[in-house]
């Protein structure tokens, strides 16, 4: 075999407690707006770091419980007490909102993010202790004596950052242009979170396995959903290239990849195809957080008086290398494509990008252990009437695969249940599109008893209104034999 034959090395997962900046999401910061008494209502019903530590989802999301995990223990998962507590987390962090906030600080190059003094002088020991940010902090924040921060609250001209529920703030975003709507304090302080927690999953990365160097990674491809640009070209920007700047990957180029949700898994592919082609020896995919979906449903999580599980986070990182012997392979020849001719209707896009890379291989399903899609967690959306999404969308495969002969229709059951993963990742768009997954994955196929697994994941571009389309693709990992 070609030593130029992608693999997957590596693979880190991170979350982010960050109670204090739900109300900066999308959904809370309109209703907010409209009606000021919401937001004594979400801060009455926001977690603490404990809760969130010890809440199954997060457990499995970081790798110390397997997705099936979920399937043994009954809903409501949040009054569940911890199964493994004081456990390390094996695929990463679950950072605190207080050291989330200082490293916006520190990893805003144009200075609009300023802090509260006495906040900092608690939080910088926090940072140099942790081996995962003390590489990060290399310079100090902008500082503000409590008078100052609330002299710039008055004149409003920015946000203010809290901590959870404490009703004292302790930083402020200043608008990067007053006269510019993509350089407003709400849309830096978006792309600063996923540029943050994008660093903090690739810092994982280098965490866990000492022989992945940053100076080795050479291209970073940022599949996140935020839209860095200026008023001219909103969007146009390049993330990629400031996350590896934060993660320290100096000898590193990057571009962004747009697909919605959808695009963690082109990205991989595009990664794969970069190594496969000798272009570049190695090649880091991450999609960093999505603040603007923080809380989305949390009008019915507080109608129903159940906590606003909305308060999470997410980042992934994937580094995707030459064959080494070992890891996963990343089967370029399985990748499945969406045409435009296949158009919207679910049933043709799962025919494009599930059935004809199987019939293209000349593979049954039994030879996949696992068909990964949408993985959000039914605890959120099921509240908010929308269902339990990851068996929807297998039962959706599960009948798509019967009308083609590939499964029996009494088979639909089964196929649910041995082949699809339950649903376990914050709301968090393109994280939860299988991406989530790839830890979990890579565990499988090295150390557990996957042979393959297949990564696939659809994208609404409707939702953009420039078409009525949507897309799709999918990837075969697996196990090196």
């Amino acid at each position: 075999m070609s030593n130029l034959q992608p693999v997957i090395k590596a693979a880190s997962a991170i979350l982010i407690h960050s109670p204090g900046l739900v109300r900066y999401g999308s959904k809370p910061s309109r209703e907010i707006a409209a009606r000021p008494s919401r937001l004594q209502e979400l801060l009455g019903s926001l977690r603490t770091y404990e809760q969130a530590e010890n809440y199954l989802p997060n457990d499995v999301f970081l790798g110390k419980q397997s997705p099936q995990s979920l399937l043994e223990i009954a809903r409501p998962w949040f009054n569940q007490p911890a199964l493994k507590p004081n456990e390390a987390f094996p695929f990463g962090e679950l950072v605190e909102e207080e050291r989330f906030i200082a490293l916006l600080a520190v990893a805003d190059v144009f200075k609009h993010v300023h802090l509260l003094e006495r906040f900092w002088e608690d939080a910088k020991p926090r940072l140099d202790r942790s081996a995962l940010c003390r590489p990060l902090v290399r310079v100090d924040p902008p500082l503000l004596t409590r008078e100052q921060l609330r002299s710039e609250i008055e004149r409003g001209a920015g946000l203010p950052l809290y901590v959870g529920t404490d009703p004292e703030p302790v930083g402020w975003v200043r608008h990067g242009n007053a006269e510019d709507e993509s350089l407003t304090a709400h849309i830096l302080l978006e792309n600063l979170c996923c540029k943050v927690s994008a660093a903090l999953a690739v810092r994982e990365i280098f965490h866990q396995d000492g022989n992945l160097k940053p100076q080795d990674a050479h291209f970073v491809l940022s599949c996140s959903e935020e839209a860095v640009g200026d008023r001219y070209q909103r969007g146009g920007g390049n993330l990629a290239k400031a996350i590896a700047e934060f993660a320290g990957c100096d000898l590193a180029s990057g571009v962004d990849i747009k697909d919605f949700c959808a695009a963690p898994i082109p990205a991989m592919v595009m990664g794969a195809a970069m190594v496969q082609s000798g272009v570049v020896e190695n090649v880091l995919v991450v999609g960093g957080s999505s603040l603007p979906k923080l809380g989305m449903k949390f009008l019915y999580h507080v109608e129903k008086g159940i906590p606003v599980l909305e308060d999470m986070q997410a980042a992934v990182a994937v580094w995707i290398g030459r064959d080494d012997g070992l890891s996963p392979i990343i089967n370029l020849a399985s990748v499945g494509r969406h045409p435009v001719r296949s158009g919207a209707g679910v049933d043709q896009q799962l025919k494009a990008i599930v059935v004809e890379p199987l019939e293209r291989l000349s593979l049954d399903v039994a030879a996949v252990d696992k068909f990964v899609s949408e993985l959000h967690n039914p605890e959120i959306t099921i509240p908010a009437n929308g269902g339990d999404v990851a068996e929807r969308n297998y039962r959706m495969l599960a009948a798509v695969l019967a009308s083609c002969g590939k499964i029996g229709r009494g088979e639909i059951a089964e196929f649910i249940r041995k082949k699809g993963v339950p649903g376990y990742v914050p709301t968090q768009g393109h994280i939860a599109s299988a991406f989530a997954y790839v830890p979990h994955a890579l565990r499988g196929l090295t150390q557990g008893e996957l042979r393959r697994c297949v990564l696939f994941a659809r994208a609404s571009l409707f939702l953009g209104q420039m078409t009525q389309l949507s897309d799709g693709m999918s990837l075969l990992l697996e196990r090196h034999p």
